[in-house]
């Protein structure tokens, strides 16, 4: 089996979780850990045993020995880094969202057919136990169509700082960082329909900076339902953990985080409960873990990822169309 050479680019908290998921598999190596800020880079490799360090990801882009990078950048640098690195005939990781916009989501995807390379964008959500048994509940029909659904990206008396609250390098704020989990979440659960209608209501409420941290999203989808999206930092209350769905059938109700199911069974409501593992944390490392393992088999079968690049843009032009929804005070169509 040919060993993988992974370059990893940023040394930040995301990190870490990809560092722990790629080492996890077999007949990968990360051979190099890239960061402005080369005492993070330095600490990083030492930790998980990374030989070599660099503060500049320009010059790894045509290296010979290095086979895909996982970009774990702020987000002004995930398309010109996966498009030099595509360029150069590597296969691409980017942490979510996939750009800071839909014109440079397309930017990405042009390069990758261009040049036979895969993306791969981390909606991490899609490797969780607890959503695919309930996606598959969903899709057996159990709880009939989907008329409605509700989803929650929320940080709960907490907020991000740094970068994130940048405009010039998040390119927007809880709806970029935290509702595009709740978006592509649902959507994953529905089977990937496409969006026809986006309304927004976005602001600025609990602090000082040039982005969101307060939105209301209500999206329309060509399967016929219709999903509220709430995001934001430092809000007093979150009714659901991140990524938290529920979705309103024509015959029962399905809850992720809680999951659970209800049934009107002989016009007496009941409630099922499924026996799952239990979870270490929210955001578990197994999440993570399987992400990287889908890649690198993506990579060594050359199959499609199940959170492609196309898909990452779906979120973008949903993300786009609401900023502009918000900013007109008109419903957008996608």
């Amino acid at each position: 089996m040919k060993k993988i050479k992974v370059a990893l680019i940023g040394a930040g908290y995301i990190a870490h979780y990809h560092a722990r998921g790629l080492l996890a598999q077999p007949g990968v190596e990360i051979i190099t850990v890239c960061d402005q800020n080369e005492t993070a880079a330095q600490k990083f490799a030492q930790k998980y045993n990374i030989t070599e360090t660099s503060p500049d990801a320009d010059k790894l882009f045509d290296r010979s020995d290095i086979d895909a990078a996982v970009i774990c950048t702020p987000n002004k640098f995930h398309a010109p880094y996966a498009i030099a690195f595509l360029q150069q005939g590597k296969d691409v990781f980017i942490e979510k969202p996939l750009a800071v916009d839909s014109q440079q989501g397309e930017q990405i995807i042009q390069t990758a057919q261009k040049n036979d390379r895969l993306v791969m964008v981390g909606h991490m959500w899609r490797y969780d136990t607890e959503v695919n048994y309930i996606k598959d509940v969903v899709q057996s029909g159990k709880i009939g169509d989907i008329v409605k659904t509700k989803g929650y990206g929320i940080h709960e008396n907490w907020g991000p700082s740094g970068w994130f609250t940048q405009k010039e390098l998040a390119g927007g704020g809880a709806l970029a960082d935290m509702g595009v989990h709740a978006l592509d979440t649902v959507r994953y659960i529905l089977s990937d329909p496409k969006p026809k209608q986006v309304y927004a209501r976005i602001g600025t409420h609990y602090g000082d900076y040039d982005v969101d941290d307060s939105g209301i999203i209500m999206i329309t989808w060509d399967n016929g339902a219709t999903s509220l999206i709430e995001s934001g930092w430092w809000h007093p209350h979150a009714d659901g953990p991140e990524a938290g769905t529920q979705l309103f059938g024509t015959k029962g109700y399905a809850s992720l985080f809680p999951t659970k199911l209800k049934f009107s069974v002989e016009n007496h409501p009941g409630e099922f409960i499924a026996p799952l593992p239990p979870r270490q944390e929210h955001c578990d490392q197994i999440i993570y873990t399987r992400q990287m393992q889908h890649f690198v088999e993506c990579i060594r079968t050359r199959q499609t990822p199940l959170s492609s690049a196309q898909q990452g843009q779906v979120i973008m032009q949903i993300v786009d169309g609401a900023y502009e929804s918000a900013r007109t005070d008109k419903a957008v169509d996608l």
